[in-house]
């Protein structure tokens, strides 16, 4: 005899057991199940009185996997996508910003490798190959400034000799 569906509760819960969801995320997801007109609403009510579903958790857990790989621009676009944007967002974002510079670098050096040390080696990349590092990073939602920083390399080389013994 085969099990009868999982209520709308039980499949919430469900996804709620894999990772964070939003309210939006599970509205999307639960809509085709629903039976009754307003049942999913109640469902996520009560859900969301019990503190199952918290829109601050879904954020912290979205900057947590996601910015060493990501710029604030696409951090904004996933949380965006998943019905979180405001203030929650905003601080979350806001400290992210600080930091893309570095974060940016990071991926840059994992994907590219070190920069030469002489920018006029022959290893120095060309028109061709800055462009594609370029798109690279703009892919993953850095910003035109910091992906120009990054690229150029000027600031990294500046940060190098200030913390060189003698200088």
């Amino acid at each position: 005899m085969p099990l009868p569906p999982p209520s709308l509760k039980g499949r919430a819960l469900r996804l709620l057991s894999t990772r964070e969801h939003s309210r939006t995320e599970l509205e999307r997801k639960l809509r085709r199940h629903e039976v009754e007109p307003g049942q999913l609403c109640k469902v996520l009510d009560e859900l969301q009185a019990k503190g199952f579903i918290d829109a601050q958790r879904v954020v912290e857990s979205v900057v947590h996997q996601r910015a060493a790989k990501l710029g604030v621009a696409r951090i904004r676009q996933e949380l965006q996508h998943k019905g979180v944007a405001g203030d929650e967002a905003a601080a979350a974002l806001a400290a992210l910003q600080a930091t893309e510079l570095a974060r940016a670098r990071q991926v840059w050096r994992k994907k590219f490798g070190s920069r030469p040390a002489d920018a006029e080696a022959p290893e120095a990349p060309d028109a061709a190959q800055r462009a594609r590092q370029m798109r690279f990073l703009a892919a993953r939602g850095f910003s035109g400034d910091t992906i120009r920083r990054v690229v150029s390399g000027a600031d990294e080389l500046l940060d190098e000799t200030s913390d060189a013994p003698g200088a």
